[in-house]
């Protein structure tokens, strides 16, 4: 709304309008030249931009707030989450966070889920500046994650895992399952999607990942999963590859704890990289970082998801991504058996991320970033760059409108 007022006082100025004199009389229409038209059409709408006039009219408080993703349960302090109301509202006030992710125990019937969408986005946009949420979900497809599909409250297709997908080296198939996807999460009421899966499946003990890849060569994983960034990109849904740099060399669960990929900075660049690449350069909005060490390919002994030379460094400067990016789940093992939640959210946002994915106290995160950036200790120029990355794609979405 704010874009509107702004262009509705811009409209009084412009050529054809003849405005009274002091005394009452008409001032004779000025007829501009074609390059001042352009020029004072350019500066209109200059002044207009939704994302500039929002940021600058945001408090700190509700900055910080958009850098947050979490469960609504993690929102509200509920046991499960199935609607929008009184609770939701009170808990947006206080944190109008950036996103809300939603998994299986929140879906209890088709209308009940669009109502819970579509009342969390009301209610997100009533609170702080008015910022409409990210409703996101994991949809990857298969058999594996597919919290809607296979809910067995929607007709919608349904898909076998993204490996059998990629033993067809068919890229038709997967941009099918990307357009499907994105079609039915739009219409549900969802705007983010935590897919395509980007990893090359290259360790056979590895469980985590497993058939939700497309595969362990990773010139076909990148062909996949370009063709369904691409599908993706029309339906009204952002996609979201992950699990940066490549989850499908490690061994060990990161939902448990620690885990690491023994690859060098070259071997990440032919193999688990490449997708991450092809995700790009399809147009890819948003980049899931995992927590996964890199010993012999960085220095810093970091999880990638805190670690400066693989966000700023890797994806931000050698791949050149200039779009969204949240983390892995703050709430995994890999991430709470050595940092606090305020500790790693910071972590985070000063190694170049933008988006903490549910972290598991937001009240402690959120007032420790608060804190950082009253200290020093985080820049409020680095808070805005993400807050604008954030708009940007809101705005793409229509959200901001």
């Amino acid at each position: 709304m704010l874009g509107l007022v702004a262009g509705a006082c811009a409209l009084t100025t412009l050529p054809g309008c003849t405005p009274a004199s002091s005394d009452g009389s008409v001032d004779a229409p000025v007829v501009s030249d074609p390059t001042a038209s352009t020029t004072q059409a350019a500066t209109t709408e200059e002044a207009v931009d939704p994302v500039k006039d929002l940021l600058g009219r945001m408090t700190l408080e509700e900055k910080v707030a958009q850098l947050f993703v979490v469960t609504p349960e993690q929102l509200t302090g509920v046991d499960v989450a199935t609607v929008a109301g009184s609770i939701t509202r009170e808990a947006l006030g206080r944190v109008p966070v950036g996103g809300l992710c939603y998994f299986s125990q929140n879906i209890t019937g088709n209308q009940q889920l669009r109502d819970l969408l579509s009342g969390t986005s009301e209610l997100s946009r009533g609170v702080g500046a008015g910022v409409p949420a990210f409703l996101a979900v994991d949809e990857e497809g298969g058999t594996l994650v597919a919290r809607v599909a296979r809910s067995g409250y929607f007709d919608v297709e349904t898909f076998p895992n993204m490996y059998s997908i990629g033993a067809t080296g068919d890229t038709s198939q997967a941009a099918h399952v990307g357009a499907t996807i994105g079609t039915y999460l739009a219409d549900i009421g969802f705007n983010v999607d935590f897919a395509p899966d980007a990893d090359v499946f290259t360790n056979p003990d590895n469980t985590v990942i497993g058939h939700r890849s497309f595969g362990s060569d990773p010139d076909l994983v990148s062909s996949m999963v370009s063709a369904e960034v691409e599908a993706f990109l029309p339906t009204g849904v952002l996609s979201c590859a992950k699990h940066f740099p490549g989850h499908g060399n490690t061994e060990g669960d990161s939902h448990k704890g620690t885990v690491h990929t023994d690859s060098t900075m070259a071997e990440l660049e032919a193999c688990e990289l490449k997708p991450f690449e092809a995700a790009i350069a399809a147009g890819c909005p948003m980049v899931m970082v995992g927590h996964i060490e890199t010993p012999n390919a960085t220095d810093d002994g970091l999880p990638a998801s805190l670690s400066s030379e693989m966000i700023s460094g890797v994806l931000r400067g050698k791949l050149g991504f200039g779009g969204l990016v949240i983390s892995d789940s703050m709430g995994m093992g890999a991430i709470t058996a050595d940092y606090e939640p305020a500790e790693a959210a910071l972590m985070f946002l000063k190694a170049g991320g933008d988006m903490v994915l549910m972290t598991p106290d937001l009240d402690s995160a959120f007032q420790g970033v608060l804190a950082a950036v009253s200290a020093g200790d985080l820049a409020e120029d680095r808070v805005d760059e993400s807050v604008t990355r954030i708009l940007t794609a809101k705005s793409s979405l229509g959200l901001l409108g």
